[in-house]
């Protein structure tokens, strides 16, 4: 959603009077499986028609509260209602709705579902990556039958999930695979897929074009093809990824190019960035790497909290400036992205998968801390091959299973959500930081090096001597900033 609409839709919401319609917008119509609002938007769009009383009603409220927010902020009622043009921008509307009757206007925002699952679909790959939080490859783990993950996607699509990334392990050698983006696809769904890009060639991109994927994330460690290929276990793995990503953007998908930064590669951001560019990436990614499952095995890569902001203010700065449009996982990329304006510049306000250019003024940290940084069990969650639902796929946490629990019940009441999504409830320097709201730290960097997912996060440079403290626990020795300079 873009700055506009956020405000269009604050606007709506701070209106008690349009509270007490919420309840009947979001019943579901028993005819088309979708919410009266949903209904109601399509037919002021000129998709569908409908001679329903109820329907007729929700138009009219919907209507009503697009012409006031539009004149409140000074666009046209139409470009106000081409905003839910798409049906994935329809599904978050509802999930927003959803998430003030659910649990109120909430710092930061809590929707009524995920916005974003992202779903571990595999853990078969055909690379051995240093850093892989699952451990991937092999094909003797449990995982869904096609049917049960057919079974895991209706079930997200029922609750009001906005987003879905197939990830792994290499999502292509999952089975089904092409057919559960058509399926998501169908839904309304937001489709994305993380991949190594090794498999990615002209018939595969243009089969994930026509399944209806939009989104692809492609890994790509270094500008080096030696330093990926090391990284990454496999000699040749860094031609045929940028093989894939030429072939994804040939086919007309949105490509991310996604980096795991650390010690090894922290020196070629620079360069990588460079690179991005000539491969024409709509967009470059921080991935902070979080020691889980094989990157437990190399902690000492992990950068210290002095090169991630540097890298932070960096990517930043160039985004700012329109250099290149870069965006991290790490949340301290949103409290970095604020204090690098004054009132009146543009800004990145950035979130956790957010981003959105915007004049600086009193509105836009107010919008950051709705978006809230982390996102983790709040905004985000993540499905394993076998079900298992995680706040995070750097979180080993299990909170139930998809095929086995209540996973609405698991949204509204599970004990570890509930506290990922208390910020009063942080500790040490995280608990008393004004940006505890724009950006909250890594909970899974917090669980990785304290097994405690609301301790500090070791990888700001506000938590210094938390950093001191994990690192001196796990190796037994500070570690330098090798490429600080």
């Amino acid at each position: 959603m873009s700055v506009d609409t956020m405000r269009i839709l604050k606007t709506y919401l701070d209106n008690p009077i349009s509270k007490l319609a919420l309840r009947f917008l979001l019943r579901k119509d028993k005819k088309y499986g979708k919410t009266y609002l949903e209904i109601a938007i399509e037919d002021l769009l000129g998709e569908n028609s409908s001679s329903s009383l109820n329907i007729r009603i929700a138009k009219a409220i919907i209507k009503k509260a697009i012409k006031n927010s539009a004149k409140a902020f000074n666009v046209s009622f139409e470009d106000a209602l081409e905003t839910f043009r798409l049906p994935y921008a329809r599904r978050a509307l509802v999930s927003v709705l959803k998430g003030i009757l659910r649990f109120g206007v909430t710092k930061p925002f809590t929707p009524g579902a995920p916005f974003l699952v992202v779903w571990d679909y595999t853990y078969r790959c055909n690379l051995r990556c240093k850093h892989c939080y699952i451990a991937a490859g092999g094909y003797d783990r449990p995982e869904m039958s096609l049917d049960e993950r057919k079974k895991a996607l209706d079930i997200l699509a029922d609750a009001g999930v906005t987003i879905i990334a197939f990830s792994g392990g290499e999502p292509l050698m999952g089975p089904g695979i092409f057919e559960m983006i058509k399926r998501a696809d169908e839904y309304g769904m937001y489709t994305a897929m993380a991949t190594n890009g090794t498999l990615i060639t002209e018939q595969v991109a243009e089969r994930l074009a026509k399944a209806g994927l939009k989104y692809v994330q492609i890994s790509l460690d270094a500008p080096i093809p030696h330093i990926h290929d090391e990284f990454r276990g496999i000699n040749g793995a860094w031609e045929r990824t940028v093989r894939g990503i030429r072939n994804a953007k040939k086919a007309g998908l949105y490509v991310e190019i996604s980096m795991t930064i650390t010690k090894l590669n922290y020196h070629l951001v620079p360069q990588m960035l460079e690179l991005a560019k000539e491969l024409e990436a709509d967009l470059f990614m921080h991935y902070n790497f979080i020691p889980t499952g094989r990157g437990a095995e190399i902690l000492e890569l992990d950068i210290s909290p002095q090169e991630r902001e540097k890298l932070l203010r960096l990517l930043a700065e160039k985004t700012i400036k329109n250099e290149i449009q870069a965006a991290s996982t790490a949340p301290q990329y949103a409290r970095v992205s604020l204090q690098l304006s004054s009132v009146g510049e543009e800004i990145l306000l950035a979130g956790h998968f957010y981003r959105q250019k915007c004049k600086a003024d009193s509105n836009v940290v107010a919008l950051a801390e709705f978006i809230g940084g982390c996102g983790a069990g709040r905004a985000y969650i993540a499905l394993e091959p076998n079900g298992d639902i995680q706040p995070c796929v750097f979180m080993p946490i299990k909170v139930g299973n998809i095929l086995k629990d209540d996973f609405n019940e698991l949204w509204m009441r599970n004990k570890v959500f509930l506290e990922l999504r208390n910020r009063e409830l942080l500790k040490g320097a995280c608990a008393n930081c004004q940006y505890k709201y724009v950006c909250g730290g890594c909970r899974a960097r917090a669980y990785a090096y304290f097994k405690d997912y609301l301790a500090p996060d070791p990888g700001c440079i506000y938590n210094i001597d938390w950093w001191n403290r994990a690192i001196v626990a796990a190796l037994g020795k500070q570690v330098t900033n090798t490429y600080s300079k």
